[in-house]
């Protein structure tokens, strides 16, 4: 399974962008880090801290914000892997670049990275940042009867969001598109889930900017 998923991201080559001192604010990366048995692969994820002001308790990748003193983002994904996780930049083989997608943040982009990663490892969550850290097989992702939806109220309406649910962690959002578009890339996976439209979701944040202004 691993070996496949490698040789299809060749398709997808590194690449080390280095953001406009401009974007500053707007650019972000993050690490999809693999590791495990090469049959049994899984990814490393972690849920941020419920005091965090920005997607309290949500399943995230290792990853954050780009730093002028970074040389590209490759080196921020693997920074902020070091000092979320405390996995060691060195102990990491970067094998491909997939592409920059945005949250639901809409004015930041993120570019996700592929690593490999040896084990055993010794990894340590900051408190700070991480509430928990956790790996989940890529085989769970690949079996489309694991997958449900939740509503969330927005107050102008709602949205309809695919998840997995693993352990008590609630996979959804950016993490799960990322992952399920590798694998439909990689192996086929044929996973096909139904996000809200981005007619939907301008509709909603311009009801709630037309709230706000009259406030």
């Amino acid at each position: 399974m691993l070996e496949t998923i490698k040789h299809r991201l060749k398709n997808f080559p590194l690449e080390r962008y280095q953001p406009d001192p401009q974007e500053r604010g707007s650019s972000a990366a993050v690490l999809v880090a693999l590791h495990g048995d090469v049959s049994d692969p899984h990814v490393i994820l972690t849920q941020r801290a419920l005091h965090l002001n920005n997607h309290a308790g949500e399943v995230a990748f290792p990853g954050g914000m780009w730093d002028s003193g970074d040389s590209d983002l490759l080196e921020t994904a693997l920074r902020e892997a070091h000092e979320e996780i405390g996995l060691l930049p060195h102990l990491v083989e970067p094998i491909a670049t997939l592409p920059i997608a945005t949250p639901r943040r809409r004015d930041l982009n993120v570019t996700p990275f592929v690593g490999l990663v040896d084990m055993p490892l010794q990894l340590t969550a900051d408190p700070s940042e991480i509430g928990a850290l956790f790996d989940v097989p890529l085989k769970m992702f690949m079996d489309t009867s694991r997958y449900d939806y939740f509503e969330m109220d927005t107050g102008y309406g709602g949205l309809r969001f695919p998840f997995l649910a693993y352990k008590h962690y609630k996979i959804w959002g950016f993490t799960l598109k990322v992952l399920t578009d590798m694998l439909n890339a990689t192996l086929d996976a044929d996973i096909d889930l139904d996000y809200p439209s981005d007619e939907r979701i301008a509709e909603l944040r311009e009801k709630a900017a037309a709230n706000n202004s009259t406030l």
